[in-house]
């Protein structure tokens, strides 16, 4: 029986997904789970809750703190060489220009933007010595196009879609990959959980809320499933996938093809 039947695309791979406690990173963290992986979790989030998720995975963790590029290189050397890199984490904040604060977006540079480079550059050289890698990096659809007072946000995803071409160019002839996919609104408990105050402050319905607020700019109308998103990223690690690299995937409902 083949790989694919066996549900063993990743069988003997290691795959660190950072911000997978939750959201995005876990279901990309389930998806390589579930294709045979052994996942290493880094992420926020209860303690037990962290534990039980450890087990349901077979999942080591680490807590490093990504906004300390000093922890990372911690991290880093203590789970060793690593096939598949997922650079999830990432943070928000929404504020006019002249009011945005600096400590906000210093953080937010720091997670969205220079974690990735840190954990890129130590995990690239194993990857180059065995001849095989994957670099995923969750970016967004505030990637490809902007929206006013996410001044951080904007310039840190497009930083990332920047971040992913240029290594993908340096390692095209190694046997490393390097992608982002771009997702737009995500259905997660984060997002349904802003829709009752959303209802309330503006007097809105619940599907007025979601369908005229938060999937405004997405033509299907439809939020993305974390799963949709795990699946793209099992993709971009498979045989066959080794000559796409550079590339930014939208899975964004539509919103960056208008």
């Amino acid at each position: 029986m083949s790989d694919m039947l066996k549900g063993q695309l990743l069988a003997g791979k290691r795959a660190l997904i950072t911000g997978s406690t939750s959201g995005i990173g876990l279901a990309v963290a389930r998806a390589m789970h579930a294709e045979g992986a052994q996942v290493i979790l880094n992420g926020l989030g209860d303690a037990d809750e962290i534990s039980k998720l450890q087990s349901e995975l077979d999942a080591e963790f680490n807590a490093a703190n990504l906004l300390d590029p000093a922890a990372i290189e911690t991290m880093m050397a203590d789970i060793g060489n690593i096939d598949i890199l997922v650079n999830n984490a990432g943070m928000q904040h929404v504020s006019p220009v002249e009011d945005f604060p600096t400590d906000r977006w210093d953080a937010i540079m720091a997670l969205n933007l220079s974690a990735p480079f840190h954990t890129t550059r130590l995990a690239v050289p194993a990857m180059k010595k065995k001849g095989w890698g994957r670099i995923i990096n969750t970016a967004s659809a505030h990637s490809k196009t902007a929206s006013p007072f996410k001044s951080a946000y904007n310039a840190s995803k497009h930083g990332i879609a920047g971040f992913t071409k240029t290594i993908a160019l340096e390692l095209a002839q190694t046997g490393v990959t390097a992608n982002c996919i771009s997702p737009g609104y995500v259905w997660t408990p984060l997002i349904e959980g802003q829709i009752p105050d959303t209802m309330a402050a503006r007097g809105l319905t619940r599907d007025e809320v979601i369908n005229d607020v938060l999937l405004a700019k997405q033509p299907t109308k439809k939020f993305v499933q974390p799963e949709e998103i795990g699946a793209l990223a099992v993709f971009l690690c498979r045989e066959e996938a080794g000559n796409v690299t550079g590339a930014n995937w939208s899975i964004d409902g539509g919103w960056t093809a208008e």
